[in-house]
């Protein structure tokens, strides 16, 4: 993977599809929470197929996609320090997007992904031209401490393999991600004035709950709806569905 170098990280990115400019660019936000990397959007080989398509394969057939390591995740590492947020991996993602020399392009985000998505398009909404959130992620009321303790396993890794890192920085880290009551990227006010175009496929589980997915759903101005989109028997109708809504707000 080619990597971008920033001041305090190095973000291993991918492309694929007509990179030559003649395709409209798709960032693919993927799945995986802090450990969001580009390889979690298709099955491991032995391991069952995943409840989605694999998209960076199927939209690279019309578009130019980007797909990434967010920081600390995959092959991507970087500093945490105790101001850094979703804004720090907003700025990873859109000086990506800068370094390619592309304006504007849709996104599309699985589980964590759907809240980078979200802060895309509040940090730029003059570049994002529509939006793909698959599996929101958001607080949970029945277990509201589900991202905090997954966020510590994380680090636990993290600490073990690294000496660089400030123990008391990485927890306000924590803080400053997981304090929120919602998707915790954005607010209900933003998501509430955002009209990027949108398509939601909420989840159904603890770290996805149904209800963010709905709620995202209906806050949004100019959002669709795919309630039943998972696994191999709403493969194909999941396809038809996003592939239509992207190329539907394609300039």
């Amino acid at each position: 993977m080619p990597i971008l170098k920033r001041p305090d990280a190095e973000i291993h990115y991918d492309e694929r599809g007509p990179v030559s400019g003649t395709g409209h660019a798709i960032l693919l936000f993927a799945p995986g929470g802090m450990r969001s990397a580009a390889a979690q959007w298709a099955a491991a080989p032995g391991q069952p197929p995943k409840s989605w398509n694999d998209w960076p394969t199927v939209l690279s057939e019309n578009y130019r996609v980007v797909t990434m390591d967010q920081r600390n995740a995959g092959s991507s590492v970087g500093a945490i320090e105790a101001d850094h947020g979703w804004d720090t991996l907003a700025d990873d993602q859109l000086s990506l997007m800068d370094h390619l020399g592309i304006d504007r392009f849709h996104v599309l985000g699985g589980c964590i992904g759907s809240t980078y998505c979200l802060k895309m398009a509040e940090r730029a909404p003059d570049r994002v031209t529509a939006m793909v959130l698959q599996n929101p992620i958001g607080l949970n009321p029945e277990r509201p401490t589900n991202f905090p303790e997954h966020f510590a396993g994380w680090v636990e890794e993290l600490m073990a393999a690294r000496d660089d890192l400030d123990a008391d920085a990485v927890e306000s880290f924590g803080r400053n991600l997981w304090d929120g009551d919602f998707v915790f990227g954005v607010s209900r006010d933003f998501v509430s004035s955002c009209r990027i175009p949108a398509i939601v496929l909420p989840g159904n589980d603890i770290s996805h709950p149904a209800v963010i997915g709905q709620e995202v759903a209906d806050l949004l101005p100019n959002a669709e709806f795919l309630k039943d989109w998972k696994g191999p028997d709403h493969i194909e109708e999941q396809l038809a569905r996003v592939t239509g809504f992207l190329a539907k707000h394609t300039p």
